[in-house]
């Protein structure tokens, strides 16, 4: 398991928060999602073989909100 934190453009609600962590929970060999509202972070740890970073920053993305930054660990 790959761990990611993705930097997010601000949070403007807790709302936000449980919509971002329900969408990428939902992904295929995901689990562990924190959404750090104070930081602007989701942290989570992710399977190599059936996801990549690219694709959880686009589901992200989809749900409106801007990816600023990607770090895989």
């Amino acid at each position: 398991m790959a761990k990611l934190v993705m930097q997010l453009d601000e949070l403007s609600c807790p709302s936000c928060l449980q919509k971002i962590e329900a969408a990428v929970e939902q992904q295929v060999g995901v689990k562990n999602v924190k959404v750090l509202f104070n930081a602007s972070k989701v942290k989570t740890e992710y399977d190599e073989t059936a996801t990549n970073p690219e694709q959880l920053a686009q589901v992200v993305t989809n749900l409106g909100y801007t990816v600023q930054n990607i770090k895989v660990k």
